[in-house]
């Protein structure tokens, strides 16, 4: 066998290697939750459920189901609002001319150096203030403000491909920035438009950090932080804990599947043309 086709088995079976030791936890999770609680602790343990059962996913749904409502609807504010916000802004920095430009770049960068925590705890001060302790609006606001700078670099960079003649023949039309903005810049930047709002979603739906610090009240609770205090109260239900988890992977794995290629098509802005 050629060196380099040595090279490219032994990379195979390496890159192989790697991604069943990351996908390993997320099948043992859900095995478990197809298992009874004393055969997850059965000794030697089995890999595959002898006998699945699903009363372990009808225990946790019952149980997380308005949790789940109320991360789709905090994970859906979150995304409206940032594409809101991001889009014209990243239009902006892409196709006009201003001397703060660099500055504002460079101060978008930074936010994502800042660490969860410090923000968690400003945003606490000022939402205790103004009365967005505990509410929608504050909990999505919170998970902006990690999401919005995000997406307004990735829609910055795709935004900058797109040749500067298309925006322009919209005005020799008769059209105005923001309707060449609508009608050309918007349909052109779909795949980066896409991406951001997966990242955002994500944001969103994975935040722990936020809910706990914004949430003093039990009346609102994402699934995430319901399932922290689900492993509380069901120390011993494995089963029903495993459930939860894997229902709560469900809407994030498959929003990567479906929308894979327009990712793919969003972070390589640079070298592709809108």
């Amino acid at each position: 066998m050629p060196t380099r086709q040595r090279r490219s088995v032994l990379l195979t079976i390496i890159g192989c290697a790697i991604v069943i030791a990351m996908l390993f936890p997320l099948y043992w999770a859900f095995a478990g939750s197809l298992k009874t609680n004393n055969q997850i602790f059965a000794i030697p343990p089995t890999f595959l459920p002898t006998t699945p059962t699903f009363d372990s996913y009808e225990d946790a749904f019952a149980a997380q189901w308005r949790a789940l409502v109320t991360s789709i609807i905090v994970s859906a504010g979150t995304v409206l609002l940032s594409l809101v916000v991001a889009t014209p802004a990243a239009y902006a920095l892409a196709h006009f001319k201003f001397h703060a430009t660099t500055v504002l770049v460079t101060c978008l960068l930074l936010a994502q150096m800042i660490p969860p925590v410090v923000l968690a705890n400003s945003l606490y001060v000022i939402f205790n203030r103004v009365g967005l302790l505990n509410s929608y609006v504050g909990l999505i606001a919170g998970d902006s403000s990690l999401a919005i700078p995000f997406s307004v670099l990735i829609l910055r960079a795709y935004m900058q491909s797109i040749p500067p003649e298309l925006p322009e023949a919209a005005y020799v039309d008769g059209a105005g920035d923001l309707e060449g903005f609508l009608r050309i810049v918007l349909p052109i930047s779909r795949s980066a438009i896409i991406t951001a709002a997966l990242f955002a979603f994500l944001f969103a739906w994975g935040d722990f950090l936020f809910a706990l610090t914004l949430l003093t009240k039990p009346g609102i609770q994402p699934i995430t932080l319901s399932l922290y205090r689900f492993f509380g109260i069901f120390l011993t239900a494995w089963n029903r804990a495993m459930a939860t988890a894997v229902i709560t992977s469900i809407p994030a794995a498959l929003l990567l599947v479906l929308a894979q290629r327009f990712i793919t098509a969003g972070l390589t802005a640079g070298s592709l043309k809108g």
